[in-house]
């Protein structure tokens, strides 16, 4: 079967959102609103996994929305629809309008001002939207070699949990009373690979992915393939360890989740909530004072790449983390009012965080960060969630290996570390340069002083 999805007609669509996007902004003036807000989108996706060499599941999708939000003074409604007709605009518009007058005023609802809002601002390309009109054939084809190659690189891989492809793009357009209209295409492609190593008991699983808004710059499927059947080879040697205090490594992909935790902890929601171990952190040094983390929203075909937030608020480059020093929050316009700042340009999320040190090194491979650690935990992955923000506290499943002299002596299994992210944090001493990007974070794998593990 060749049968693909068709190309969204995202250029000739752009006129449509437009007007429908005007329409839906003209209809709740006419009502009294004092001010409004509307998206219109629509997207498209390709969804192919097989296993063993048969294929699964094939899904393909294709979705669209019109979003309003009306402004009764500083009361706020809300009201969706999938039907683009002018009767269905009106009625989603009047339902928005009829939630604003009967919600409570909340001195915090509103738009954003004018001047933060990305009207008129000379836009570079940041090379989003790259189709890819992949036949369901030919994902399922992408599949089967990358599973192949992993059943094929060693014959102690016996099984696997299957391979999978996706493609998805989609567009919309952003406009609001304040006279901002923009609007862009974006794609993300991918695809991955869990191979099963070992028979009986005696059995190990890993996977392996990877992603890009361009498809021409998706890994191989059959490296793909084979890398993942190495990872779970790895695993075939895991034992216990016994419990204590030793150096941690983080594996640059799990690495991420350090500056996710960060974010999570700096973002608007958190801090007005008063439900954060970093409140009242800016300013204040938190990682050592080799330690910075940059946001970079325009660096062409980024995942986290975006001329504007989901406001409609320009983004634009800055300074998270500095000399160890915290520099800025992660705000909407909403959060930020409810802290009496301004917005950072990130209701929607961050975009590009980068992690580095001063002191890394071309040289500093994963080879040498085990030589740096000596004796300690390098972990590969993380089980459960475990991670209370409030306070910090950080107690998490994890699988990885055992590293003595510099050198990996065996897989590690059935194992807890803990910690409190605070002192996670203060603690890192060494940054890698074996980086890796995954989404809109970057970051090479990065060691602590020490934690807690417990084993046998």
């Amino acid at each position: 079967m060749a049968t693909s999805i068709s190309l969204l007609p995202i250029a000739e669509n752009r006129p449509v959102f437009e007007d429908l996007v005007t329409q839906a902004l003209d209809h709740a003036r006419s009502l009294g609103a004092s001010d409004a807000a509307a998206e219109v989108s629509e997207a498209q996706g390709l969804a192919v996994s097989v296993r063993r060499g048969n294929v699964e599941t094939v899904e393909q999708t294709r979705d669209r929305s019109l979003d309003v939000t009306v402004f009764a003074g500083q009361r706020r409604g809300s009201a969706s629809t999938s039907d683009f007709s002018p009767q269905a605009l009106r009625e989603t518009v009047e339902a928005a309008w009829h939630i604003a007058r009967y919600t409570a005023e909340d001195p915090a609802a509103g738009l954003p001002e004018t001047k933060l809002l990305a009207i008129g601002d000379v836009r570079r390309d940041l090379a989003l939207h790259y189709p890819w009109a992949l036949s369901v054939q030919e994902a399922t084809e992408i599949a089967i070699q990358a599973e192949r190659a992993a059943l094929t690189t060693d014959r102690r891989i016996t099984n696997t949990e299957g391979a999978s492809v996706d493609t998805h793009e989609g567009h919309f357009v952003l406009g609001n009373t304040h006279g901002f209209l923009d609007g862009y295409a974006y794609s993300r492609h991918g695809f991955s690979v869990a191979p099963i190593a070992g028979r009986g008991q005696k059995m190990q699983r890993d996977y392996w992915y990877t992603s890009d808004r361009d498809a021409t710059r998706l890994a191989n499927p059959a490296a793909v393939g084979r890398y993942a059947a190495e990872r779970a080879l790895s695993r075939l040697s895991a034992r216990r360890i016994p419990t204590g205090r030793f150096p941690v490594l983080f594996e640059a992909p799990l690495a991420m989740g350090l500056i996710g935790a960060l974010t999570q902890a700096v973002s608007g929601g958190a801090l007005y909530r008063q439900s954060s171990f970093l409140l009242d952190s800016l300013g204040h040094e938190i990682f050592p004072s080799d330690i910075e983390i940059t946001e970079d929203p325009h660096v062409p075909g980024a995942m986290g790449s975006s001329p504007f937030d989901e406001e409609g608020v320009r983004t634009t480059a800055r300074d998270v983390v500095r000399g160890g020093v915290l520099q800025g929050y992660f705000l909407s316009t909403y959060t930020a009012r409810k802290l009496g700042m301004v917005t950072t340009g990130n209701a929607g999320g961050s975009h590009n965080l980068v992690l580095r040190s001063t002191r890394t090194t071309g040289r500093d491979n994963l080879k040498a960060m085990l030589r740096k650690m000596g004796t300690g935990l390098l972990v590969t992955e993380l089980i459960g969630q475990g991670v209370n923000y409030v306070t910090g506290d950080y107690s998490r499943g994890a699988f990885g290996y055992w590293v003595k002299n510099g050198q990996i002596q065996h897989a590690v299994e059935e194992i807890t570390i803990a910690g409190n992210l605070k002192e996670m944090f203060s603690q890192i001493v060494g940054v890698g340069s074996d980086v890796i990007t995954r989404g809109s974070k970057t970051t090479g794998s990065i060691l602590i002083e020490q934690m807690a593990i417990a084993g046998t």
